[in-house]
């Protein structure tokens, strides 16, 4: 008997997708765009939603680290640019670990660790406010925004908790 090479006879094929063509079993690009950078529907539909929490929480972040550098050199204020550094920051890190959280306890404790730092950095906030370490109005804008990302970390927490019964 007579053995057949594996592609002897088989036909070549040429195949045309939208943006791709296969030439000699090689696949040709036709435009200038891979297609890991052309969204899918599902993912266009995904990154078209009216609120991104995780680039509010990284300018949140941004802003609170151009303030901790505004405030004056003093043992005091050093005192607190630390402090607020540490809290004001850490709701940003913290809301990646809730993206990855292992079961619906663990996003419920983790969505709560971000809640206390941001309750921590509305009372440091309020302190250089207090003391004058900044001008009220430079201090206003942030704080609203702390108020903010509190009152929506505690209503996340408050549902995932009312839903898990």
């Amino acid at each position: 008997m007579k053995r057949k090479t594996p592609n002897a006879e088989r036909p070549t094929l040429n195949i045309e997708w939208p943006g791709v063509r296969e030439d000699e079993g090689v696949y040709v690009l036709k435009t200038a765009t891979p297609n890991f950078h052309r969204p899918t529907s599902n993912t266009q539909s995904a990154s078209k939603s009216r609120f991104d929490l995780e680039g509010r929480m990284l300018d949140f972040s941004a802003r609170i680290i151009q303030l901790v550098d505004a405030l004056p050199n003093t043992r005091a204020a050093n005192h607190v640019a630390g402090q607020l550094l540490r809290c004001g920051t850490s709701p940003y890190g913290n809301h990646g670990e809730v993206e990855v959280a292992e079961s619906r306890k663990d996003f419920i404790h983790k969505l709560k660790v971000c809640l206390k730092e941001l309750k921590e950095t509305r009372r440091w906030l309020r302190l250089i406010a207090k003391s004058s370490m900044l001008p009220t109005p430079k201090m206003t804008a942030i704080l609203k925004e702390t108020e903010e990302l509190i009152k929506i970390f505690f209503s996340s927490v408050r549902t995932t908790e009312r839903n898990a019964k």
